[in-house]
């Protein structure tokens, strides 16, 4: 008998499907519970499906695995359904504060003490989240990055009532399942990556306002630059590298200099306030046309999976 968990998701949106199709990639029986409109406004298999093919297409998957993957996967509508299947729970619903603490707790009444509920939530505190559950010892963020598929990161959030017990099961199963988990030890907006990711964003939103780039010599700057060496060696160690006494000498002459309102850019308000929304609008900071957008989601999916091979984190 199998010694894996058998893990359960709630919610068959993006992230929903993408991690149950890591988990059942890996091995694990996994159940999809559909919620709001799921099951009606795409075929969720399909879609897990979709995204297998591309991988066999770039030679990260044997496609002759497909079917057995797809397989491992299945789909029910009610949170009853899996109450007796499900060692973890991950929801990936809508960001939402009340509507989570209502789920969570409804699962919280239905699942086993022993079944760990995990939150995708990427913005809203997991401590919040809690409040209107008894058992908020086995409660913690899973925050993953998308596609969940591909990006090995998840940071494992902890609350102020989480037991080390569900912290630790939960970090040895990521990492059972080929993840990098990182522990955040305080629930705090943002919790770690997207903390220092809007810290970047801040100031590139600063620069262009400012006229002292255009977007497209922004990102060029990154892309070409700084975030070539990010996936290898990160600030940390850049900074150990360079000499702390370097980086505080830049320090001291930068920081006056950087961009540090604590309001969302007039440029980013200014844009949303014209119907300029990104992609979805295919006007931004930039213009699109609809090729371009396709094109460079086609091309982000491609080029995360050479990243990932070439540093050996596929």
């Amino acid at each position: 008998m199998s010694s894996k968990k058998n893990v359960s998701v709630l919610g068959a949106g993006k992230m929903g499907l993408g991690i149950a199709q890591l988990f059942a990639t890996k091995g694990y029986n996994v159940k999809v519970i559909y919620v709001y409109d799921d099951k009606t406004r795409y075929d969720a298999r399909a879609v897990v499906e979709d995204n297998l093919k591309v991988l066999a297409a770039n030679d990260a998957l044997d496609e002759a695995q497909i079917p057995e993957i797809l397989g491992r996967i299945g789909f029910v509508d009610t949170i009853e359904e899996v109450a007796d299947f499900a060692d973890i729970v991950f929801e990936c619903i809508v960001e939402k504060l009340e509507v989570k603490q209502e789920y969570f707790a409804k699962m919280d009444s239905i699942f086993p003490v022993s079944t760990i509920l995990a939150s995708n939530t990427s913005a809203l505190s997991i401590t919040e989240i809690t409040e209107k559950s008894v058992h908020k010892e086995r409660i913690i963020g899973t925050h993953y990055w998308n596609p969940a598929y591909l990006i090995p990161l998840v940071e494992v959030i902890r609350t102020k009532y989480v037991s080390d017990e569900t912290v630790q099961a939960t970090y040895d199963l990521l990492k059972e399942a080929g993840k990098r988990p990182v522990i955040v030890k305080k629930d705090v907006p943002g919790f770690l990556a997207n903390r220092m990711q809007h810290a970047l964003f801040r100031e590139a939103l600063s620069i262009i306002e400012n006229d002292i780039a255009d977007p497209q010599d922004v990102d060029d700057a990154i892309k070409y630059g700084f975030g070539m060496r990010l996936g290898i060696c990160a600030p940390v160690e850049v900074m150990d590298m360079g000499g702390l006494d370097l980086t505080y000498n830049i320090h001291k002459y930068l920081f006056p200099h950087l961009e540090n309102s604590t309001e969302p850019s007039k440029l980013l308000t200014d844009n949303i306030a014209k119907g300029n929304l990104g992609f979805k609008t295919l006007k931004g900071l930039e213009e699109y046309t609809a090729e371009d957008v396709k094109r460079a989601n086609e091309e982000l999916t491609e080029g995360l999976i050479k990243v990932a091979r070439v540093l050996g984190r596929l």
